[in-house]
C-alpha cells in the first residue's frame, strides 16, 4: 500500500473515532473504499463511514437480509449471480427487468437491493477469508420489457444505495438492448448519479461494445443468451458459504 494512503487511513481513523465509532474491527481496504469515495479526504470518508455505520445498524442489524424479509421479490426471479469475470475477478449480478415489476412495498424493494449486494460481494469470498474481491460487475438488461416494467424509482434506489452505502464496490454496469422509449427514462436516472457513478456504466449499443463486453466478462461466466457458454443461476440458488462483509 503506498504511504500516502497509510497516511490518509491513519488520519481518517482518528477522525471516525472522534466521531464515535471504534474502527479497530475494519480493516484498511474497508477505510480506503470510503477515502477513494470522497477523493482521499480523511474528514469527509469519516463522515461518509459514520453515516454508513448508523444506517447498517439501523437497517441491517442482523448483518445481512434473510431470505424470509425478501420473499417477494426474490419469487420474480429475476437477479441472477454467476461465477467471476475473467478480467478482475468480479463477482457477475444480473438483472431480467422485464421480471420486475413496481413494488407497492418500498421497504422490501430496499432491503432486496441490499440482499443482492451483500450476496454479491459475499460470493467472492472464501470460507474464513477476511478480504475477498471488493467490486461487482451488475448487467441490466432491458431485452422485452414493456412500459409496466419501467421503474425509475427502483432504479435510483438501487444505484442511490451503491453511492451511498456500497462506496468502491461497483466496478462496472453495462446496460443491454436499450429500447428507444427508455432512453428517456434513462436521462432523468442518470441524473441522480455521481459523476464517478456514471463513468463504471456502459450502454452497449454496437456489435463492438458487445464484444468487449463478452471479452470482459468470459465466456465461462457469461450465459448462453449473451454470448457465453453459462447457464443461468438464480439469486437464492446460489449458497454462499462466508458471511456478508461489512468489513
Amino acid at each position: 500500500m503506498e504511504k500516502k494512503h497509510e497516511i490518509a487511513i491513519a488520519q481518517m481513523r482518528k477522525s471516525v473515532e472522534k466521531l464515535g465509532i471504534p474502527t479497530q474491527n475494519y480493516n484498511d481496504p474497508t477505510i480506503l473504499r470510503f477515502l477513494i469515495a470522497r477523493s482521499m479526504e480523511p474528514e469527509k470518508a469519516a463522515k461518509m463511514f459514520v453515516q454508513w455505520k448508523k444506517w447498517r445498524d439501523e437497517f441491517v442489524p442482523l448483518g445481512f437480509i434473510p431470505d424470509s424479509e425478501v420473499k417477494d421479490e426474490l419469487g420474480a426471479r429475476k437477479v441472477y449471480l454467476q461465477g467471476l469475470s475473467k478480467n478482475g475477478q468480479h463477482p457477475l449480478l444480473i438483472v431480467k427487468t422485464n421480471k420486475h415489476f413496481s413494488s407497492k412495498d418500498q421497504l422490501q424493494l430496499k432491503k432486496f437491493v441490499v440482499h443482492t449486494l451483500d450476496k454479491g460481494i459475499a460470493s467472492s469470498f472464501k470460507e474464513g477469508q477476511e478480504i475477498g474481491n471488493e467490486k461487482i460487475i451488475v448487467v441490466i438488461d432491458l431485452e422485452k420489457i414493456s412500459y409496466k416494467n419501467v421503474d425509475p424509482r427502483a432504479l435510483i434506489t438501487s444505484f442511490q444505495f451503491l453511492q451511498s452505502y456500497y462506496p468502491e464496490r461497483l466496478a462496472k454496469c453495462y446496460i443491454l438492448s436499450m429500447p428507444w422509449f427508455f432512453v428517456s427514462v434513462w436521462k432523468m436516472v442518470a441524473c441522480f448519479l455521481e459523476k464517478a457513478t456514471l463513468e463504471k456504466i456502459v450502454i452497449v449499443s454496437n456489435e463492438e461494445e458487445r464484444q468487449s463486453f463478452i471479452k470482459e466478462i468470459g465466456e465461462d461466466t457469461l450465459p448462453e443468451e449473451y454470448g457465453g457458454l453459462a447457464k443461468l443461476v438464480a439469486l437464492q440458488d446460489v449458497t454462499v458459504t462466508s458471511t456478508p462483509p461489512t468489513k
